[in-house]
Parts: C-alpha cells; structure tokens; sequence
C-alpha cells in the first residue's frame, strides 16, 4: 500500500509539473505574439499565475521587462535590429504611424471618454504644429480618406485595448464625416501608458540635448547601459541574439559583426535549447545560421505556406528563386546572369506570366487578369523578404539560403466556398538537402 501510495505521489508531482511548463510555454508564447496584452486575452490568467517565472526567464534571456498587473501585462520587447524595414504593424507607413502617436498624445490629454470626432479634432490642433508642418505633413479631415486613416488609427487602438467602444459606428464616420456620425470610447490608461517600449521616454529630452537624425532618436529610445566589462559585453551579445533568434525568422551568420559572431558560433547551441524549451520551438542549425521554428505555425506574422492566391504566388516565387539559388551554388563560376544571383523583379513578373495558363486556375478571379502578374509578384517579394528569405536591394533580388527549403507541391482543391488554392511546401531541411 505504501508502495502504491508512493507511485501515486510520484505520478500526481510529475503532471504538476508537466502542467507547470506547458502553462509556461504557452505564456510565453502569448507574449511574444501579444506583447500589450488585456487582461480579457486568453492567456491572461495562465499569465498571471507564471509571473515570477516569467519575469525572470525574460530578463535573463533577453534583457526584456515584464509588467504584469490586474489592468494587463506588458512584455517590453525592443527590437535588436532598429534598421529593419521588416516590422511593424500590418498597412502601417510613416504618416499612419504620426496619427498614431498624435493619437496616443491626445488621449493621454483627454477624459476618460472621448468621441471619434473630439479625437480628430483635438488631432488636428497637433498635426498643425510648426514642426511637422515644416516637415511637410499635413492632416484634415475633410476627405473620406483620411478619415479613413483616423478610423484606422482608432481600430488599432481597439484592438490594442487602449480604446474600448461604448457606441457608435467608425464606418458611418468615414462616409459621412463627424456632424452625421459619431462613435464614443472608453479610454483605458493603463494600455495607454504601456504603448511606448522604450528605455527612456522622448520627453526626458532637454531641447538642447535631443537627438536630430532618425537613427540617433531610436538609439536614444532603446540604448541600454551596459557594464564595461567582458561579462557585461557578453550578456549583450546574447541577449541581443536572443531578441532576434525570437523574433526573426531566421538568423544568418554573416549578419553577425566578429564579436557577436564568435560568441554565436559558440553558444548558438545551448541558446537554441533553451529557447526552444521555453518557448516550444524546434531549432534548426547549419552553417551559414540558425532557425528555431514554430511548427504549429502560430508565432509568425507571415504565414508561409498559406491558403489563398497570394500565399500559392508566394510559394510559387519561392519556388522559382530557390531554384536560381541551388543553381548558383553549382555554378560556382556564376556563367549567368540570373543564378548568379541578380534577378529582377522583373524576373519575377515574367515568370509568373509564363506560369499563369498552369497555375491561374486556382488563383482569384482579379489575379488572373492581364496585368496582375506586376501586383502578385510585388505582394510576393514583400512576404519573402519579411520571412528575411531574401534580400532585395533597389529592383535585384538575392536569396537567401534558408529560401531552399520550401518547394511546391500539389495543389489541394476544396470546397469552392473556401479558398479555391492551397499550396503546400515540403523541404529537407531549413537550407536545402543535408
């Protein structure tokens, strides 16, 4: 009896514990996706219940800090590459990011309510001032479009927790402008506070020591003190590499300068099981980088392979381009042009025209227009190079080597109310056959 009793013991700790660390890994990848997260997200109670955990795992991996309260959690991730193009948040140039901050500055200003149309035109107070004005932005609300972009604006908001709607209907807004139409919201400060990731707030500036250039402002945003030692500089070099083996898909070792190169090369291998431990990623290492990939496919704002037209072109373009890039590697002379590695986008286009009488059977009805080759091909470029598959510098194109692991297969035919293609890759290995 005692025996069993024992056994039973046993049993009971080992699925507390098998409980513990798939609520852990599962936390953590909630925050990864969900950085600002409510306190009505899914994952929110798992949260709160790992907290120390987590706090802890994340400053030590990453150097990132962790907020965790009743309001909501907030995982401060700050990028390790700050000249990447290849984030940020979906339809989102420039100008939408200005009406976001000028949003954020009115709400910050505002009472615990606020209309749409108080909020567009308190903004519009800020957009006149003389410094953007010199810049050359301007912002009125007299167009349906850029109404549009304020309603734009407020959804991230929404979806971010910031804005809570009380009434209203933001689509009304756009078409007939704010004396016909309206929508009122609850302004939540706690998100709010939490939307800046950065080390050091724009406004501990003084006027005179404020940085100029695009590039020193971000620096200035996130730079972090590090000790003058070789401690201190390695923990740099691995939590920087932890930020991207995290958040990019895959890290190429001649993107390393010689410091963080070395200590990558030396350590990529315990890094990549710890990570992937925590976060329930599989690591895939060859020589010229490292990948911890999702299998479940969920820790990715890219999906690749994908239903619908654009993730089958995208596929497609794949395709063609890991072509070009295993020829290269046996052309080790380079005798062409095009597997040596400067294909256009032009290229592209063609190959898709070529292909289209194949393939445009599964496509939508507009992609198969005279013509829509230029817009795919572009739609296609874009997804490959957030996926750092390839490289794209003016109108030439260079894979990238993880790009040889996907390869097309059959097409699957569904129900003609779901998408009418669905791609599917199949690969050896994150770069090609080992």
């Amino acid at each position: 009896m005692t025996a069993t009793v024992g056994s039973d013991s046993r049993s009971i700790g080992q699925q507390q514990r098998r409980f513990q660390n798939e609520e852990f890994r599962g936390a953590v990848r909630a925050l990864l996706m969900t950085p600002l997260m409510s306190p009505d997200h899914d994952d929110f109670p798992a949260i709160r219940r790992q907290a120390e955990a987590l706090r802890d795992w994340f400053s030590r991996e990453t150097g990132w800090t962790l907020q965790i309260e009743h309001e909501g959690a907030r995982l401060y991730k700050r990028p390790a590459d700050l000249a990447s193009t290849m984030r940020g948040l979906p339809s989102y140039d420039r100008r939408r990011y200005v009406l976001l901050c000028l949003a954020c500055a009115v709400l910050e200003r505002a009472d615990p309510q606020i209309t749409l149309r108080l909020l567009g035109e308190r903004l519009l107070q800020f957009a006149a001032e003389p410094a953007l004005t010199a810049l050359g932005f301007s912002f009125t609300l007299t167009a349906p479009n850029e109404r549009r972009e304020l309603v734009a604006v407020c959804r991230t908001l929404l979806d971010l927790g910031v804005l809570q709607r009380v009434a209203g209907d933001e689509d009304a807004f756009v078409r007939a402008g704010g004396d016909q139409a309206d929508a009122l919201y609850d302004v939540q400060r706690r998100p709010l506070a939490g939307m800046l990731a950065a080390v050091r707030g724009p406004s501990t500036f003084r006027p005179e020591d404020a940085p100029v250039t695009l590039d020193q402002r971000l620096h200035a945003l996130v730079d972090e003190h590090v000790a003058d030692s070789d401690e201190g500089r390695r923990t740099l070099h691995r939590r920087q590499l932890a930020r991207r083996l995290l958040d990019d898909p895959v890290v190429y070792v001649d993107t390393l300068d010689a410091e963080s190169r070395a200590y990558f090369i030396n350590q990529r291998g315990a890094m990549a099981a710890r990570l992937c431990d925590a976060a329930g990623l599989v690591a895939e290492q060859r020589a010229e980088g490292l990948a911890l990939v999702d299998e479940a496919g969920a820790l990715s704002d890219v999906a690749m392979p994908a239903e619908g037209t654009d993730a089958h072109v995208t596929l497609l373009v794949a395709e063609y381009l890991a072509t070009a890039f295993r020829r290269r590697q046996a052309d080790a002379a380079g005798a062409t042009q095009l597997f040596a590695g400067l294909i256009r986008e032009q290229d592209v286009v063609d190959h898709l025209r070529e292909i289209k009488t194949r393939y445009g059977k599964y496509w939508r009805k507009s992609a198969r227009e005279a013509g829509a080759e230029r817009e795919l091909a572009g739609i296609a470029i874009e997804r490959l190079e957030k996926l750092h598959l390839i490289v794209r510098d003016a109108d030439t194109i260079t894979p990238r080597p993880a790009l040889a692991r996907f390869a097309l297969g059959e097409a699957e035919i569904r129900d003609i109310r779901e998408t009418q293609g669905v791609p599917s890759a199949a690969a050896d290995s994150l770069f090609g056959p080992t």
